[in-house]
């Protein structure tokens, strides 16, 4: 064990846990109207518990087991077994990183929770994200982290998929999932309501921001310079997607806003996690550069064209800008075209079917959407019998 890749990996787990809560909660939060804001935050809220209890039950096994088919990393390690405070992982104890993991199995399920919101079922959405957790992302995680078949020495040879933090693994698999659930839920029955806190929604962005340097910089798994570079172009690429968005939207409407910003910021962390451990601050200057503007324009493409309301736009900054970002690592040479589009290939394939198959069981089990009255009137009080504020809009 090492002390220092340790002690910055327990600070990394914390940062990761901080993306969520509060900071995706308080993103999302500030987006909807303020009836659905306490929705929002039970959404991530119940999602973190849960996913929690799931990953140490069944989900880190599925993942990081010893499994040899390469598929899925079987049963062995079900509830921890055989995982004390003495074993390693690398230079690092096992529980730790266990714990690390964790923190990603908590924010993909919640990241979709921007797909869904202001008319979805509670109960619903929690038998969705478990089961999708352990039976969609789990298994992509071994697959690319835990030695399966698209990792180094798979189906693509000694030169398997390059995702160092989560482009395919977290943000491919969100964002497609995103898709499905907003198509096969349907559209909100009021979709012009403007965000109606924009200062939650920059309070929530600031603290992604924060937290993406655990994300990034801890998936290093070491306290070294791969971790310093791997923060530092995280930053490059955030502050200039955020400038990019901010001077396109000024091109195009005479103004730029602050939920524009920020949700550039939200388009440059995506697009280079995935690219985070294998390029340097000019890559991650062009990056950002383009991921400012191409993100903006998938919101509008998804929104004014294609007329799929994904409330938040998860599949447009997340799902782009994961996808975008490993490509890039082909791109610019870090990894290898054929593996690169073979991964998000067999993982955006699995991760539709996944989707579908268990939003067509959940439904079957549990009401998927709201009744009209509750989704006009909002579901904080009535799903949850709590308003966040005195006066609604």
């Amino acid at each position: 064990m090492n002390p220092a890749d340790t002690a910055w990996i327990m600070t990394a787990t914390a940062l990761v846990l901080l993306m969520t809560l509060p900071g995706l909660a308080l993103f999302y939060g500030g987006l909807v109207r303020s009836r659905n804001v306490l929705s929002v935050f039970m959404h991530c809220y119940a999602i973190a518990c849960l996913m929690s209890v799931l990953w140490f039950l069944a989900g880190y096994s599925i993942a990081f087991g010893p499994g040899t088919s390469g598929i899925w990393g079987g049963l062995a390690k079900i509830g921890l077994t055989g995982v004390t405070a003495d074993s390693l992982t690398g230079t690092l104890p096992e529980i730790l990183f266990f714990a690390f993991q964790m923190t990603f199995a908590i924010i993909t399920p919640a990241l979709i929770v921007g797909a869904y919101v202001e008319r979805i079922s509670f109960g619903f959405i929690v038998l969705f994200s478990g089961l999708w957790m352990l039976m969609c992302y789990a298994p992509v995680v071994h697959w690319i982290w835990g030695g399966g078949m698209l990792a180094d020495g798979g189906i693509f040879g000694d030169t398997g998929v390059k995702d160092f933090a989560g482009g395919i693994v977290v943000h491919e698999t969100a964002g497609l999932a995103a898709i499905v659930l907003a198509v096969m839920l349907g559209a909100r029955k009021h979709q012009t309501t403007p965000p109606h806190n924009p200062g939650l929604v920059m309070i929530g962005a600031a603290l992604l921001w924060v937290g993406w340097f655990g994300f990034n910089g801890g998936s290093q798994l070491a306290a070294d310079g791969g971790a310093a570079m791997a923060i530092t172009v995280t930053h490059i690429s955030a502050a200039t997607a955020s400038l990019t968005w901010a001077l396109w939207e000024r091109i195009k409407f005479g103004k730029s806003s602050l939920v524009g910003i920020v949700t550039g910021t939200i388009a440059g962390l995506a697009s280079i996690t995935p690219a985070s451990g294998f390029v340097g601050p000019w890559a991650a200057l062009l990056i950002g550069a383009v991921a400012g503007i191409l993100c903006q324009e998938a919101v509008v493409l998804m929104r004014n064209r294609l007329k799929v309301d994904d409330t938040l736009d998860v599949f447009a900054v997340h799902g782009v800008g994961g996808i975008f970002g490993t490509i890039m690592i082909a791109a610019l040479g870090a990894g290898s075209w054929t593996a690169q589009l073979g991964s998000l290939a067999i993982v955006g394939v699995y991760t539709v079917v996944v989707t579908v198959v268990l939003v067509l069981v959940c439904r079957a089990i549990l009401p998927m959407r709201v009744d009209l009255e509750t989704e006009v009137n909002g579901l904080d009080l009535s799903v949850h019998g709590e308003r966040a504020y005195d006066i609604t809009s």
